[in-house]
């Protein structure tokens, strides 16, 4: 994002025409580098958010709740302190420089004072201080006394601004002449000579005038007489705001600003929903590895009863040959009559035993063999069961679209133990919507999630038309017949979303099961989304998640 002087400018401008003669409500810092303001001005309520994160720093407007953590950090006290009710009088940037500055009227019960806010918006080194007559109140991200560092920051010390560039002024156009006559890559000289550029944005100035770059357009640009605000996209994704882009797919807005919290309005819900993503997936993935360990165990188990019937083949040897037997023998052969062929096998024996006792020693560990196997074959069948359950769960989690995808999953999740409840349980909307589509007339609608998948099946008539795919996990995907025939197209158009919402999304010619919902049971206590099915037919189609077609 090009946070530069250049853009920061048109921020600070515009800030200063939204938010100068409002007043500070409510003052919360919801992350570690994150502070946010809710201002009253006399049209509205606002919320201005200060981000000093390396990779998002930024000073803009937001929409939705502020989020106040149950304790509140030093920093979000002090500026409680010192700045609720706060009257804002200016907003300014230091001239070409990534500094943003807010000037207030602070009231306490005895006196008025001024402040100001320095908002330093430099990547990994972004920072937010307060200031008073010129000393620093405090800062979120303070130096320690005994440590090496050009610029103090703490508490009583002078303020001083981050050292300025060594760089050309943006209006000098001789200089700027001058850096260009030495030729190469116009985009790295101007962001690498020109004060307040970013290559982001020299990279626009290139686009805007192609291959006629000169000082005087440079100026120009710089000056702001070239102002065309957006946010451009990438394959339908927004990769960035700007003062100006000669991309053809940018969406244009009314000023940086507005652009700027379109952008990262999306940004944050994306980055929300990647780390929601991410969150669930790694917790999911270290339940799947215990139960594959637990698996792995039983497996083994199983192997080594493998030769049960050997064992007890040998304690019936040792009966019908007892009277070859004789006490401490370590071993003799038999005639195995089990076998065809009359073979001999080998039977150990311990010498300490009788030749009774060494036979009632093979029956004993084939009973024990025997008990061991059937019951690890049932938890087997169990592992096996929730293995599939857990996976199937992670196939939803991979096929979410929005956050709101995420509720119900977590709350299967917390009915099922994996995550444990620290406060009271929320209810969930019970009508958050399926996937719903229309075809030729015909509603069709798929599950989000496992609960959604169990709804989807309680909703729909006996006569409409149930889809899963054969060999993976997916969606239950619904066509609401209403009792009429269903044409091919409609039914080609719900296998394919089928396909679209399951593990083999990536891959093509997927089996898609279809049946009528009367065929289609759920077992009593089985989890959520598993159920059974007869008299289906199977379609082969290629996944398409058919957006033209999407309602919801």
């Amino acid at each position: 994002m090009p946070q530069d002087a250049f853009t920061l400018k048109y921020i600070a401008d515009e800030l200063a025409t939204v938010l100068v003669g409002g007043k500070i409500s409510k003052i919360a810092q919801p992350l570690k580098d994150l502070v946010t303001l809710i201002i009253y001005t006399e049209n509205r309520s606002v919320k201005l958010e200060i981000c000093l994160s390396a990779k998002s720093c930024r000073i803009n407007l937001a929409e939705g709740e502020v989020i106040s953590p149950k304790v509140a950090p030093g920093f979000c006290m002090l500026l409680r302190k010192h700045l609720q009710n706060a009257r804002i009088t200016s907003i300014k940037q230091i001239e070409g420089e990534r500094v943003i500055y807010i000037d207030l009227d602070c009231t306490s019960e005895f006196e008025l004072t001024k402040m100001r806010l320095y908002c330093e918006i430099m990547g990994k080194y972004s920072n937010c201080v307060l200031v008073q007559d010129g000393v620093i109140v405090g800062a979120l991200k303070t130096t320690a006394i005994g440590e090496s560092t050009k610029r103090v920051l703490f508490t009583g010390v002078k303020y001083t601004l981050p050292e300025a560039q060594d760089k050309i002024a943006p209006d000098d156009l001789k200089g700027i002449n001058e850096a260009l006559c030495a030729g190469g890559d116009i985009a790295k000289i101007i962001s690498s000579k020109v004060r307040g550029v970013s290559y982001s944005t020299a990279l626009d100035i290139v686009e805007t005038y192609g291959e006629n770059v000169t000082a005087k357009k440079i100026v120009s640009y710089l000056s702001g007489e070239v102002y065309a605000p957006c946010v451009t996209y990438r394959d339908g994704v927004e990769t960035d705001f700007k003062v100006r882009s000669a991309s053809t797919s940018a969406k244009r807005f009314e000023s940086v600003l507005k652009a700027q919290t379109a952008y990262y309005a999306a940004e944050c819900s994306r980055q929300s929903f990647d780390d929601e993503k991410r969150k669930l997936l790694s917790m999911l993935s270290s339940v799947v590895k215990k139960v594959e360990k637990r698996l792995a165990t039983i497996e083994q188990k199983l192997f080594d009863c493998r030769d049960m019937e050997n064992v007890r083949l040998k304690g019936e040897l040792i009966t019908a040959n007892i009277y070859a037997v004789k006490r401490g023998d370590d071993s003799f052969e038999a005639v195995n009559y089990y076998d065809e062929n009359c073979g001999k096998i080998k039977i150990e024996l311990d010498k300490s035993l009788s030749p009774a006792d060494n036979a009632q020693r093979y029956f004993k560990r084939y009973a024990k063999l025997k008990r061991t196997a059937a019951t690890v074959n049932e938890q087997r069948g169990e592992t096996v069961t929730r293995l599939d359950y857990l996976k199937s769960i992670i196939s939803h989690v991979n096929a979410a679209e929005n956050l709101c995808d995420f509720e119900e999953i977590k709350e299967e999740l917390k009915a099922d133990g994996i995550i444990k409840e620290q406060e009271k349980k929320k209810k969930i909307d019970a009508a958050l919507p399926f996937r719903t589509y229309e075809k030729d007339g015909f509603t069709i609608y798929a599950g989000r999630n496992n609960v959604q998948n169990d709804r989807l099946l309680k909703s729909i008539s006996a006569s409409d038309l149930w889809l899963h795919t054969q060999g993976y996990h997916s969606s239950h995907v619904a066509v609401i017949t209403g009792g009429k025939t269903l044409p091919d197209g409609v039914l080609l158009a719900a296998a394919e979303i089928c396909a679209y919402y399951s593990d083999g999304r990536g891959g093509s010619k997927i089996p898609v099961d279809y049946t009528q919902r009367k065929f289609v049971k759920k077992p009593p206590k089985s989890n959520a989304g598993f159920v059974i099915y007869t008299d289906y037919k199977t379609v082969l189609v290629n996944p398409d998640g058919h957006a033209e077609l999407r309602k919801d």
